[in-house]
């Protein structure tokens, strides 16, 4: 992914008012994000740790999306699987992540929601990137993974706008 300056971030969000937008706080360790690793820029806001953000290129724009979730219980021993990446984690580690829906349909508190890897960071799971504590059914390459994970994440990103 090619790097994102703040700005480009708060403009991109599609389904947040403008004074969430200005609230939004950015990834810890911004400026030294693996940027060429990532497919999406996702992150929990540190100052408000049940709401997150998913930024993504989209052909010639970028969209962003806010997210919501409940804070994770206790870690259980069964397991759960990443409706974007496919990766599977500890059930604890897996969230519902909910998105108000773009335009008037969010106005009126329509949401779509899908689960996501907890801490957002599914392009560096994919990679091999960040430890794993479940083994892996998937043994597909990196690059087919991040082909799929591009393709579901535009799923969610279509659900959000129409």
């Amino acid at each position: 992914m090619e790097p994102l300056s703040a700005d480009e971030i708060r403009r991109s969000i599609v389904n947040s008012s403008k004074s969430q937008v200005k609230a939004l706080t950015l990834p810890l360790g911004y400026a030294e994000l693996p940027w060429e690793s990532l497919d999406f820029l996702g992150w929990r806001d540190p100052k408000a740790p049940n709401r997150g953000y998913l930024v993504v290129r989209r052909e010639d724009s970028v969209t962003g999306i806010a997210v919501s979730t409940q804070s994770t219980g206790a870690a259980r021993r069964f397991a759960g699987l990443c409706d974007l990446c496919n990766t599977a984690h500890h059930v604890s580690d897996i969230a519902l992540f909910v998105a108000r829906r773009a335009g008037k349909a969010g106005r009126e508190g329509n949401t779509v929601g899908t689960y996501i890897c907890a801490d957002l960071a599914c392009s560096l799971y994919i990679r091999g990137l960040k430890d794993l504590d479940v083994p892996q059914g998937d043994t597909a390459t990196p690059e087919v993974r991040a082909e799929r994970l591009a393709t579901r994440l535009e799923t969610f990103v279509q659900r959000v706008l129409n």
